[in-house]
């Protein structure tokens, strides 16, 4: 894995996957021989051709062993792995001998690999006899899953990237691909460039970067996608453009989804809050176009009417028989690097391993035959939200979490965070100890990480990568698959005796060819006699691959390889589950940053990428928060929850919606858990909550004091109401704000900086609230309070700078320390491209349009995500 076969450590290129996003880039990793890597976009990879976005980009960055959970840990204390496998088989033991098979759970995650995936859902839906095994991906794929799964019997992407490429229209629905998506993003806005003819629409509430490259934006109110699509299908049929050959042969549900769409057409402008002639103007587009691919992401799928909304957008293509060919079909992107892994395994509630199912006696049969799995469950377990709300009311005994935080992730945070307080026993399998979640459990496994593992995931077009470990595995960390292998042999089971993760593969390779007396299109049969050294080299391979020879790379090209027919299903229109209202009048949406990844515990430790957005922000637009100056604090409240956010105020964001990032954690920003506002509404198919769409009220933060304080470790939490805690070059980056005396705060934190040996440059006006003070040991700077009455505070950036210097300061450095501003040259200036290093006062300096500044700066050259913040920023440059 990381050594050649002499023991001598590997240096050379390692091909393996980013573990971040669906798109499944390709990866170059060069051990450096002292715990590090270069790391370079594969150009041999068929997702990313060689780009990487600013997370990829930065994963050398990531390889820190410094908050690394190095061994494993039984009730806070060090133990041997005998003795926690031991812990955690008998908590599992006393689990079942308690409550039986449905009082045992696991859930897992989007972040293990395939391998990891099928050895956990063999222990728990073969070992345990639970179906009570859910994964993260229930948060963001669900809905794509049950909607596939209404529509063509199965889950099932239908087309490839190429088709991105290919297409004359691509519809974005919910989906801010520019920062979400970047490598895809980036392919997208080539082809553009090489065809100008091709058309970009974005259907999203908000105008987000991915708006900067579109020739139309529908910005519709959150939630109403059905009434737009059944408004698209209604023309669709009007003009004439149902196919009805392709449906006579291939689908059916024809007239009763289209006599559900009929009946809300006519209210789509009232429902959407669109403008009727954009409506129009969408419609014709769409319907002008035979070659458009439309895809979603989160901004569908998480929400109570998610599986419909995906089923809208299906039933068009389906109409019109635009599936399955070159430029055209429905399109779901994933989240998370290996969510489709976990749907191919069955790691999820409401599945079998291999896509088989639980209503199909044979299938059922077959599995429990192959697994000698006689308690094998014959009906969907508890999901996400029902398994920890079962957890909170003591009926679930024994979780096992791997490889996810959902003291951060879940809706209603703070009931969740309960739950996990009083759980009876729970272990957690993990890399970090920065995890929320982690400093609940009894029993704590250390993993391997990224750069460690080695296995397969499988991305969002069907495509099957290799990663592969690069570095030795540190301290006592081993692989998930490995951990419950030996708690099954402690229980008693065999049948995971298993040399390595190519064993592994080739049983799940074998599973999807079970039982076919029903056609599945998941099947990697072909792949199940692959012998260790072909595992290896594996080449990244779409799926299928029967046993009987190849398969189209898309499906429906000829009508559809599925048994049965495709189905258009009827999408009545339901508004999101939680209304506004006179207390609670603003509708909050969540979803991500361009530089962040879930809950920071990987993205977190990189300071370049901590740079672009360092606190929790809410944004809102400037007439939804009247006097209220943009850069204040605001409370967020929800009948759930509160959080204390930073004001952004922005025109572009929706009149009546709020807008704040999913990411921070407690152990970064614990006032800032965005979750702790949402509610736990889920779609009634899919059972994925509405993440989305939660009702709060917004009102100014009345701190009497601010602090800003740098220093060289992390400051302990919970000094303030308001607190939030960032790595920087040298040390930490904090923000504090409280409602107590200045005086007192000031003099607290000094408390936490004072070390023997240092001295002292203090400046105090009690008359106005103005504290400032900095720290010096041995001629540099080691820490610095800047405290005052509001939030204007000395630009932090420089200190910052100083902190991480090995130098002493000059005399002119020291004299500028307490006003926090360099004592020559310009001030600060924000940094706009992560891949690069690039700052707004580099790029305002080039002047030119967006290539020109790539040409002297390489900013946008990178990922490209930061393209459209470089063109708002020349257009501010440009002379009235």
């Amino acid at each position: 894995m990381c050594t050649d076969v002499d023991g001598t450590l590997v240096t050379r290129p390692v091909r393996t996957t980013c573990p971040y996003c669906g798109v499944g880039c390709g990866v170059l990793a060069t051990p450096d021989g002292r715990g590090g890597a270069a790391i370079a976009g594969d150009p041999a990879h068929p997702a990313n051709q060689g780009r990487l976005c600013s997370k990829g980009s930065a994963l050398g960055e990531t390889l820190s062993l410094e908050d690394r959970l190095l061994q494993p840990e039984v009730a806070g204390k060090r133990a041997s792995w005998d003795a926690a496998l031991d812990a955690v088989a008998e908590g599992f033991r006393r689990g079942l001998a308690q409550h039986g098979p449905e009082g045992v759970a696991l859930y897992v995650s989007g972040q293990l690999l395939t391998e990891d995936y099928y050895a956990a859902n063999k222990f728990a839906k073969g070992v345990l006899g639970t179906a009570n095994i859910d994964s993260n991906s229930r948060l963001c794929m669900a809905s794509a899953v049950a909607a596939h799964t209404r529509a063509f019997g199965e889950d099932v992407v239908p087309g490839t990237y190429e088709d991105l490429e290919l297409a004359d229209t691509v519809v974005l629905v919910g989906s801010n691909l520019a920062w979400c998506h970047p490598v895809l993003f980036q392919r997208v806005m080539a082809a553009k460039a090489a065809r100008p003819s091709m058309t970009l629409i974005v259907v999203d509430p908000r105008r987000t970067a991915t708006c900067a490259g579109a020739d139309l934006h529908l910005a519709l109110r959150p939630g109403s996608d059905v009434a737009l699509f059944a408004a698209l299908l209604k023309h669709l049929r009007d003009e004439g453009l149902a196919d009805r050959a392709w449906l006579n042969s291939h689908a059916e549900g024809v007239e009763a989804a289209l006599e559900a769409a009929q009946a809300i057409a006519p209210e789509a402008a009232a429902l959407t809050g669109l403008d009727p002639a954009l409506i129009t103007r969408f419609c014709t587009a769409w319907a002008a176009s035979p070659r458009t691919v439309t895809l979603w992401s989160m901004g569908v799928n998480q929400s109570s009417a998610g599986t419909d909304k995906a089923n809208a957008i299906i039933n068009c293509h389906l109409l019109t028989g635009r599936i399955g060919l070159p430029g055209a079909g429905p399109f779901s992107v994933t989240g998370q690097p290996n969510a489709m892994g976990g749907r191919e395994t069955g790691a999820l509630a409401t599945m079998l391993a291999g896509h088989l199912r639980f209503d199909e006696p044979a299938e059922h049969a077959a599995l429990a035959a192959f697994w000698n799995a006689p308690a094998l469950p014959r009906a969907p377990g508890l999901k996400a939200t029902q398994l920890f709300a079962a957890l909170e009311a003591q009926r679930i005994s024994a979780l096992w979490v791997m490889a996810t935080n959902p003291a951060v992730s879940l809706p209603d945070g703070d009931a969740v965070r309960g739950a996990l307080a009083r759980a009876p026993f729970l272990v957690v399998s993990e890399v970090t100890r920065r995890s929320d979640t982690a400093a609940y459990a009894h029993v704590r496994l250390p993993a391997l990480a990224w750069a460690e593992k080695t296995g397969t995931v499988t991305n969002s077009e069907r495509v099957i990568s290799r990663q592969r470990g690069f570095l030795p595995a540190p301290g006592e960390a081993r692989p998930d698959w490995w951990m419950v292998a030996e708690v099954a042999r402690r229980l008693g089971h065999g049948g995971f005796g298993w040399d390595g993760p190519a064993a592994i593969f080739r049983e799940h390779a074998a599973v999807t060819g079970l039982a076919r007396p029903s056609a599945r299109a998941f099947d990697i049969s072909g792949l199940a006699g692959l012998a260790d050294d072909a595992y290896a080299a594996l080449a990244p391979t779409r799926w299928p691959v029967p046993a009987d020879g190849p398969a189209s790379a898309r499906f429906f090209a000829q009508g559809g390889v599925l048994a049965g027919r495709a189905r258009l299903v009827p999408t009545p229109f339901r508004a999101p589950a939680e209304d506004v209202c006179p207390d609670f009048p603003l509708r909050l949406l969540t979803g991500r940053l361009r530089d962040q990844w879930h809950t920071m515990t990987r993205t977190g430790a990189v300071p370049r990428l901590m740079a672009h957005s360092p606190e929790p922000t809410l944004t809102l637009h400037p007439t939804d928060v009247p006097g209220v100056a943009p850069g204040a604090l605001v409370v967020a409240e929800s009948i759930r929850g509160r959080t204390i956010f930073r004001l952004a105020l922005d025109e572009g964001q929706a009149r009546g919606t709020a807008f704040a990032p999913m990411h921070w954690a407690a152990e970064l920003a614990p006032s800032g858990r965005v979750n702790a506002l949402v509610a736990p509404h889920v779609d009634p198919v899919s059972f994925q909550p509405e993440l989305k769409s939660a009702a709060i009220r917004v009102s100014a933060y009345g701190a009497t004091w601010h602090a800003a304080v740098l220093s060289a470790t992390r400051l302990p939490r919970d000094l303030a109401p308001y607190e939030t805690a960032i790595v920087v070059e040298g040390g930490w980056r904090h923000e504090l704000a409280g409602q107590g005396a200045p005086a007192e705060a000031f003099a607290l934190l000094l408390t936490l900086l004072d070390t023997p040996g240092t001295a002292w440059q203090r400046m105090e006006d009690p008359a106005v609230g103005l504290y400032r003070a900095a720290a010096i040991r041995g001629g540099r700077l080691v820490g610095a309070v800047l405290l005052g009455p509001d939030a204007a505070l000395p630009p932090r950036a420089w200190l910052a700078a100083l902190l991480a210097s090995e130098d002493p300061l000059a005399p002119a450095e020291r004299a500028a320390l307490l006003a926090g501003a360099r004592p020559d040259g310009p001030p600060p200036s924000p940094l706009v491209c992560a891949c690069h290093g690039v700052t707004a006062a580099a790029i305002q300096g080039c002047g030119g349009d967006v290539a020109k500044v790539g040409a002297a700066t390489r900013a946008g050259t990178g990922c490209g995500s930061c393209k459209p913040e470089i063109a708002a920023l020349l257009a501010r440059l440009e002379p009235a």
